[in-house]
């Protein structure tokens, strides 16, 4: 079974671009054993739908990098994280986590 990574972002957001590129360099190597798609909210009635929890997110296999839960009012803004945008390093190892299940 592959392991699911949501990307989740809106064009406006400052971070989006970045965090891609994390991601990009995180699965390098193990591209037959994930899939990735890439959700752009665009609008508000998409962040209900998704549960958005602001720009950019990445949930794998459902979960929040940062077990954040969906927000109840989801609204197109950008995400804080605690220590700043996760590392290759860190999302990586949280892929790799997955994929030992």
């Amino acid at each position: 079974m592959k392991v699911e990574i949501e990307f989740q972002y809106f064009e406006n957001c400052p971070n989006h671009e970045r965090m891609s590129q994390i991601l990009e360099e995180a699965v390098v190597g193990l591209q037959d054993k994930i899939e990735i798609r890439r959700i752009l909210v665009n609008d508000p009635e998409k962040a209900k739908k998704v549960g958005f929890r602001g720009s950019p997110t990445i949930l794998i296999n459902g979960r929040d990098l940062e077990d954040m839960p969906p927000p109840a009012s989801p609204a197109l803004a950008c995400r804080y994280y605690s220590h700043g945008l996760p590392t290759v390093s860190v999302l990586r190892e949280k892929i790799l986590q997955q994929l030992v299940k």
